[in-house]
């Protein structure tokens, strides 16, 4: 499976979550509108990869339920049990939730800082990042055949 690991950057703080790979070209067309915030990034990913700030923010939800802000057994708990590639979405929090967000799944881990404008590509083995390309619309069952195009700015760092 071409699953992901997707941590994302911005003023509050830092999330991490798994998706398919099919979802990173959505991703790559929301940040070329400029997104601040995970909500933004989301937000404009939706048209192209159906349900992702659901998926997300449900996933956040129930890391907020289940983690306080002192106590994070519950997600440590998730780290031990769990295979990486199954693993809730959570908030970056202590140093162990910080080295999970940037271990790789199954096809690798991008980290999208945008405060800084940064897409940072720790592994990648899924589709190389071009600051201009394509993906297709995924409907929320499978990828359809309508596409779309993306044009990252030049303000954007891609690395490497």
């Amino acid at each position: 499976m071409n699953l992901m690991r997707y941590t994302v950057v911005d003023r509050d703080g830092a999330v991490s979550f798994i998706l398919h790979g099919d979802a990173l070209p959505a991703l790559l067309a929301s940040c070329s509108r400029g997104p601040r915030t995970l909500v933004e990034l989301l937000q404009g990913a939706e048209p192209y990869y159906h349900d992702v700030n659901t998926l997300v923010q449900n996933g956040l939800a129930v890391f907020d339920e289940h983690n306080t802000r002192r106590h994070f057994q519950s997600i440590h708990r998730a780290f031990e049990l769990l295979p990486s590639h199954q693993q809730p979405a959570f908030r970056v929090v202590d140093p162990r939730t910080r080295e999970e967000s940037l271990r790789p799944v199954k096809a690798g881990v991008i980290v999208f800082n945008l405060v800084e404008q940064r897409i940072i590509q720790l592994e990648n083995t899924y589709r190389t990042i071009t600051r201009q390309g394509r993906g297709r619309v995924f409907d929320g069952e499978r990828l359809t055949e309508r596409t779309f195009l993306y044009r990252l700015p030049r303000t954007w760092a891609v690395v490497p």
